[in-house]
């Protein structure tokens, strides 16, 4: 934002110095050269006023100040010849370009000629008076160097040159500092909220920096991330307090219950048996509630993982079980596949989707696991052959209670999808070929550019 104002103001500032600095060294420029024309032409008519004694056979005097003009003219520099009526030189300062007989023939019928055909001099040539204001007698050529015109421009273009230098780097100054005053307080603000947004619900803005506009918003943010911080803290300690506190009393009454089953008779066993399993079944939710609220408090920490190498210990923990329900559980792939995510994170992300996997898929059925390295990222596939999922349970499977499962508590994708997306990663549903339901967890495979904590899990 801030180079985008700098160079705004710099263009601005730019085109008002072009539209005003171009114009008036035009228009002085333009003005130079029109009074050295007229200051050379009121020289050569004074010039050719003298001349007309020398033409016109007068005393000595007026020789006297012919030559006294010529010899100051010599040491300036200047080139001055006076012709007669039948164009020849009677007089001059010697040296020059010879004249045109068309600029002659102009100058002897009473008219002014300039001629600045030569790059460094101009060329002046008037007609020199008759007697009484008679018949022109003559005529006079004044050369004189425009080097000194030149160098007048010269310096009026370099001086204007550096007036809108100055003013181009005063206002370069002046909107650096703008840009910073209200562009840094932005960014702050920018980087703050990039942070409450990847779940450090504790971050806030500096708000005394800025124009005040923007330090309002820093306090609003402020406002609604404290607010926020407050509301989210406590979801979180009261699901996790009442999920720790409900521990206790079922595993209690899940005792007193087999104590009952023992001494009660053959119905009555049976009664006590599914309220064991209702038992069961709450305390499997109240254990999800728990690893769900540590899921959502857990720092992200990125680490490097062998995901190929974790596959491995993951299934062969889990082989027991799918042995003892019949299950054939394999694990490929396609060599090192290394990934960065939190520390435990990809053990607990195989453990919910083995457990759910084994969980759907009967007797004789399969499930594989599998990691490859693709170009948006490393990706863990789980895949069964089991009942799988309708479309619409697949839009909801990643949400908390939600289970396609009898008996199921809704929440292992639910963590599944909270510990993925807190690495940066995606998780996505979709049919086995053949049937059965597919896992596809894509993970990161470069270090995220800054640590993140996570959000509230995605509905």
């Amino acid at each position: 934002m801030a180079r985008r104002v700098v160079l705004t103001m710099l263009a601005l500032i730019g085109a008002l110095l072009v539209t005003t600095v171009v114009p008036l060294g035009l228009i002085t420029t333009s003005r130079e050269g029109s009074s050295f024309r007229e200051d050379t032409v009121l020289s050569a008519r004074a010039l050719a006023g003298l001349a007309e004694d020398r033409l016109a056979d007068r005393p000595p005097a007026g020789v006297t100040g012919v030559a006294r003009a010529l010899a100051q003219a010599r040491r300036a520099g200047e080139q001055v010849r006076v012709y007669s009526a039948a164009r020849r030189l009677v007089t001059g300062t010697g040296g020059g370009e010879a004249v045109s007989a068309a600029m002659l023939t102009s100058a002897l019928r009473g008219r002014t000629v300039l001629d600045s055909r030569l790059d460094d001099r101009l060329s002046v040539m008037v007609p020199v008076p008759g007697d009484d204001g008679g018949a022109v007698a003559g005529a006079l050529v004044l050369s004189r160097s425009s080097a000194e015109l030149e160098e007048r421009v010269g310096v009026l273009w370099t001086w204007l040159a550096a007036v809108a230098l100055a003013g181009l780097a005063a206002a370069a100054v002046a909107a650096t500092a703008l840009a910073r005053w209200v562009g840094r307080p932005l960014s702050a603000l920018d980087a703050a909220a990039q942070r409450l947004g990847g779940g450090a619900l504790d971050t806030r803005s500096a708000a005394g920096y800025g124009p005040p506009e923007v330090r309002r918003l820093a306090r609003n943010f402020n406002g609604m991330a404290g607010r926020l911080e407050s509301l989210v803290h406590g979801n979180r300690a009261t699901m996790a307090d009442v999920s720790h506190q409900l521990r206790t009393p079922l595993a209690a009454l899940r005792l007193r219950l087999d104590v009952l089953s023992q001494d009660s008779d053959l119905d009555t066993a049976e009664e006590l048996a599914g309220a064991q399993d209702e038992i069961a079944r709450l305390s499997h939710l109240v254990d999800g509630l728990l690893a769900l609220a540590r899921a959502e408090n857990v720092l992200v920490e990125p680490v490097s993982v062998r995901v190929d190498q974790v596959i491995r210990d993951r299934a062969a923990a889990w082989r027991p079980v799918a042995e003892e329900r019949g299950v054939d559980l394999r694990p490929s792939g396609d060599g090192a596949v290394p990934v960065m995510l939190g520390e435990g994170h990809l053990e607990q992300i195989l453990d919910n989707l083995l457990a759910n996997a084994l969980d759907a898929v009967p007797a004789g059925g399969h499930v594989e696991v599998s990691a490859a390295a693709g170009g948006d990222g490393a990706r863990v596939v789980v895949s069964d052959d089991g009942p799988g999922m309708t479309s619409r349970q697949r839009e909801m499977a990643f949400r908390r209670f939600v289970s396609s499962t009898p008996g199921g508590a809704g929440l292992g994708l639910a963590i599944v999808h909270r510990l993925v997306t807190s690495n940066g990663g995606s998780a996505a549903l979709s049919d086995t070929p053949g049937g059965g339901l597919t896992v596809i967890v894509t993970l990161p495979v470069e270090p995220p550019e800054r640590a993140r904590r996570p959000g509230p899990a995605s509905a």
